[in-house]
Parts: C-alpha cells; structure tokens; sequence
C-alpha cells in the first residue's frame, strides 16, 4: 500500500504556494480563498466553546446539534429527501468528504468519470481508493459543461460512478437542469453512482440556480452528496465538510473511514459552524454580490492588463477565472517549461509577483489555460493586473 501511494500525485497547487511564499508582496491569486472575515456568528460561537470548556472527544460524525442543522438545510435548500441525521455526517473539509466518499463507495480496479478540467484532489482520493478516474471532456464552447452523449459513450462494465462539480472548480461551468435530467436518467438506466460536488453551491451569476442532483426521484439512494462550509463563511481554514449517504452498507464504511482518520473533527470547529448556520443568512447573499463585483472587474480590466494574451467568458459560478492562453505566447525566461501553462505561470510569478495555477495542472484539457481566484480582495485583484501590465510592457 505504501508503494502504491507513489502513484498519487500532489497537486501542483502546492509547489505554486511553496514558490509563492518566496515572493515580496505577492498578489496570492492561485489561492482558492474568499478575502472576507468571518460572520460575527461564527466567531461568537468559536469564542463561546472555548469558554465552555468544548475542547474534549465529540461524536464521531458530528455533534448533534450540527447535524440537525445540517438535515435541515439540505432537505430545505438542496430538496434532498434526508431521513435523519444518521444519514450525515461532518468531515474535515470538502477535500476529506470526497476522500471518505472514494474509500466508501469503490473498490480496486473500477472506474470513475470524471470531468477534464477538475480539481486536483478528484484525480488523487480515487487513486488513493485504487479506482481508475478516467475523463470526461468539458467544453468551453458549451460553457465548460460536458456532452451528455459522449459522456454515455464513455461508460464501460467496469464504470462505478460519476464525478460532477457544479458550480465547477476551475472553469466557473454550471450544470443545467436539462443536463442533469439527463445525468439522472444515465446512472438510473446503467446503475451507476454519481459523486456530487457541491462546494461553490452559493456562488452563481446572472440569474443561474444551483441544482442537486441528489433531489431528481430516485437519486439521493444513488448520490453521495458533498457540501464544505468553507467558502460560503469564508471559513476555510477552519476545515469544515459535510456529506449525506443514505446506503446504510456505504454509510457504515464511510464512518469507519471517519473514525480513522480524524476521531471527530474539530469540536471548536463544529460549535463554529453551529454559529455559522444559526446565524444571519444574509451574509451569504452580501458575499456573492460582492465575488460577481470582483467577477466582473478582472474581465473588465484583464485585456489590457494581458496585452490581449489572455481570453475567456465570464464564468457561470464558483469564483475562478480560467482564461485562454494566446497559443502564440511563449515565455522569455530561459529554461521555461514545456508545458505553456506552466510557463506562463512561472512568468507571471517572477516577473508579476502574481499567483495563479497551470490550467494543466486541473487536467488534460486545461492545458494553455490559466486559472485565477477573483474572491480575493479588490485592491489586490487591481494591483496584480496592474503588475501584469507593467510585466507584459517591459
């Protein structure tokens, strides 16, 4: 097991914030982290468990209180049929929700489809569940959403489940109802899984909804639901996940998974979040206005800035921009890398200061693209666009 774990690889996020971190005031870009503090909700509830002494063992899928409130919201907001709160349970963030999820639901050899560009970690928990992930293509013409046909195509004997992240990190794509009626009416017939992805649930632009596909007839029995509080708080670091199984045989497997690999999550944490859901909810409502305001100031300002160098539409959801690389570009450092969007990260980073992640690395497809964070605060998005001015100028 130790050896195959060599088979798994980090995602090139973390060599970007190791290079990063050598960088005089560096416009952190490549960071998928909101700017905002935290509700005053949250921090009043932190402050109070520890003034309660809640620093002891807790349940190990999640205190109580958390996750009643966490039924509630998604039968509420997500239209999922949850039974009870046996059904739920509190990870370590969303990252750790899909570990569990891969080790939970697949055994060695299956296959896992999953969209090409995606978030790093997909690729690495279904190797870690020694699965197979094998892609499915996302189209930029179709605003980075999949053909539902060629996805079909895609399906063999050893196919277990479906990954979908929507809103989608990086591309900002946003399933459509029609796409998930047909999503639904695929895994029904071919008796398949679907791995929902929901973690940028709050963030959606000029008038999309968000949809879960855990709600259509029939499918919360064959979805694995996965929600983080992260962004939608701006509670990041505070790594608080959340997932809904109702397969009692994968729901078991899934808290033993829990159990070995963090006991229970933070209990401060968990009080955190409890703060977090029983606070004001328009707060939510206040972070997106402001992301779409961001949003919309990068693509305002990020011809000039690119020199024309960079492309792309305004994004559907979450808060990534994932931008094309003129195809002529090639980077005037020596030793530059191959890959163009290695390159051009690397440029940026030395000559800009400013962050941002090889579309490359998201998958096959992201090659000659690159993905930035618009969620960072508006001072910093206008000053890396001004360095990048002044860095494509020179």
């Amino acid at each position: 097991m130790a050896q195959f774990l060599d088979s798994v690889p980090f995602s090139g996020i973390i060599r970007i914030r190791d290079m990063m971190y050598s960088v005089d005031r560096p416009f952190r870009l490549d960071q998928g982290d909101v700017s905002f503090d935290a509700p005053a909700s949250v921090k009043a509830a932190l402050q109070k468990a520890i003034t309660d002494n809640r620093t002891h063992y807790v349940q190990t899928t999640g205190i109580p209180p958390l996750l009643d409130l966490l039924v509630e919201k998604m039968r509420t907001k997500n239209g999922l049929p949850i039974g009870g709160s046996d059904e739920v349970m509190v990870t370590n963030g969303g990252i750790h929700a899909q570990y569990i999820a891969c080790l939970a639901l697949l055994e060695p050899g299956d296959q896992v489809l999953i969209p090409d560009p995606a978030w790093p970690p997909t690729v690495s928990n279904i190797l870690a569940a020694q699965a197979v992930p094998v892609p499915y293509p996302l189209y930029e013409n179709r605003g980075w959403r999949p053909d539902m046909a060629e996805l079909a195509s895609l399906i063999t004997p050893k196919t277990k489940a479906i990954v979908i992240n929507t809103p989608c990190n990086p591309t900002g794509g946003v399933f459509t109802r029609e796409d998930l009626d047909a999503l639904a009416a695929l895994v029904t017939e071919r008796n398949l899984w679907v791995f929902s992805d929901e973690a940028y649930e709050d963030f959606l632009f000029d008038g999309r909804e968000h949809l879960s596909i855990a709600s259509w007839p029939g499918m919360y029995e064959r979805t694995i639901a996965m929600y983080t509080l992260s962004k939608t708080y701006a509670i990041t670091g505070l790594r608080l996940g959340y997932l809904a199984i109702k397969d009692p045989v994968i729901r078991d497997r899934a808290k033993k998974v829990v159990f070995c690999t963090t006991a229970n999550v933070s209990s401060i944490g968990q009080y955190g979040a409890v703060g977090a859901l029983e606070g004001p909810q328009d707060v939510i409502e206040e972070f997106r206005r402001e992301i779409a305001a961001r949003r919309d100031i990068f693509y305002e300002k990020l011809p000039k800035a690119s020199k024309g160098l960079m492309t792309g539409a305004h994004p559907a959801g979450a808060f990534y921009a994932f931008v094309k690389i003129d195809p002529a570009w090639t980077s005037p450092l020596p030793n530059a890398p191959e890959s163009q969007s290695w390159a051009m990260t690397e440029f940026l980073i030395k000559r800009a200061r400013i962050g941002s992640v090889p579309g490359v690395d998201f998958g096959a497809r992201g090659e000659g693209y690159l993905r930035f964070c618009f969620a960072r605060d508006r001072k910093e998005i206008e000053g890396a666009l001004e360095s990048m001015e002044a860095a494509f100028t020179a």
